[in-house]
C-alpha cells in the first residue's frame, strides 16, 4: 500500500512540464482500469509497460506530485488517481460550453469520459432555428447570442468549438469577449485568440497525419528497428520525450 499520510509530502509550487500532464490523463485512465479489476496497488514497472513509456519515466513523472510510493509494493492505485486528479484539477467544478450542435457536438455532449472528472457541461449554443430550443442531453440548446447573458450567471471556464471551420474564429472570438480562457478546438481552422488564451487543437486528420508518419517509417525500417510510437490519444508538444 502506499504510505500513510503523514509520511506523504507534496511539492509546493512545483513546476509541472507538459509532457508529465500529457501522460498524467494516461496514467489516470490505467489506474481506474486497474482498480475495476480488483488491483489495490500498482508498480512503476507494470504502469510503464501499459502506458508505453519507461519506468523510470514513470517514477519522475510522479515525483512531481508528490512522495507516496513504496519500494516493493508500489503505489497505492486509488490514492495516485486521486493526487493526479488533483494535478489536473479535475477535483474541482469546470463549467462547460459547447457551441456547435451537430454530430460531433452530440457526440461530445453524451460522452461519458467528457462529463467526468470535474467538467460540467452548463450550456449547449448554436445558430440553427432547428436546432436552438432542441434538448440534447440534459441540457437545452441556445442560440449563440444567448452567450454573454449566460456568461453573467455561470461563466464558462472551458469554451468547446465543434463548428464547421468557416464559423470557428467568430465562435472563439464570442467565447474570448465573455472571459473564456480556455478553448478546446475541434474546428479545423488556425484560431488567432490572445495570447493569455489557452488553445488546444482535437483535429483528427492531424493524427492520421501523424500515424501515416510512423507508418512510412515502419516501411522503410527494418525489422526490428521500428521506430517507438506513443500510444496517447493527444498530440504531443515537442518537448515531449
Amino acid at each position: 500500500m502506499g504510505l500513510d499520510d503523514a509520511e506523504r509530502s507534496e511539492p509546493r509550487g512545483r513546476r509541472i512540464p507538459e509532457a508529465t500532464v500529457v501522460r498524467l490523463p494516461i496514467y489516470q485512465r490505467i489506474l481506474s482500469e486497474l482498480l475495476r479489476s480488483g488491483a489495490a496497488t500498482v508498480s512503476s514497472e507494470q504502469l510503464a509497460s501499459l502506458a508505453r513509456v519507461n519506468a523510470a519515466k514513470v517514477r519522475k513523472d510522479l515525483s512531481l506530485l508528490g512522495s507516496f510510493g513504496t519500494r516493493g509494493t508500489g503505489y497505492d492505485a486509488a490514492f495516485l488517481i486521486s493526487q493526479i486528479d488533483r494535478a489536473l484539477g479535475v477535483d474541482r467544478d469546470w463549467p462547460v460550453v459547447i457551441v456547435g450542435i451537430g454530430n460531433l457536438g452530440r457526440a461530445l455532449v453524451n460522452s461519458e469520459g467528457f462529463s467526468s472528472r470535474g467538467f460540467r457541461v452548463a450550456a449547449l449554443f448554436d445558430v440553427a432555428p432547428g436546432v436552438v430550443g432542441e434538448k440534447v442531453g440534459p441540457v437545452t440548446v441556445r442560440h449563440l447570442s444567448d452567450l454573454g447573458e449566460l456568461a453573467q450567471i455561470d461563466r464558462p471556464a472551458i469554451g468547446v468549438v465543434a463548428t464547421p471551420a468557416s464559423a470557428a474564429q467568430e465562435v472563439a472570438d464570442a467565447l474570448v469577449a465573455v472571459g473564456v480562457t480556455s478553448i478546446l478546438n475541434f474546428a479545423p481552422r488556425v484560431l488567432v485568440v490572445p495570447t493569455e488564451v489557452l488553445l488546444r487543437y482535437v483535429d483528427l486528420s492531424i493524427e492520421l497525419q501523424v500515424m501515416s508518419f510512423y507508418q512510412s517509417r515502419r516501411a522503410d525500417e527494418v525489422e526490428g528497428e521500428v521506430p517507438f510510437m506513443r500510444s496517447v490519444g493527444l498530440s504531443p508538444s515537442p518537448d515531449i520525450g
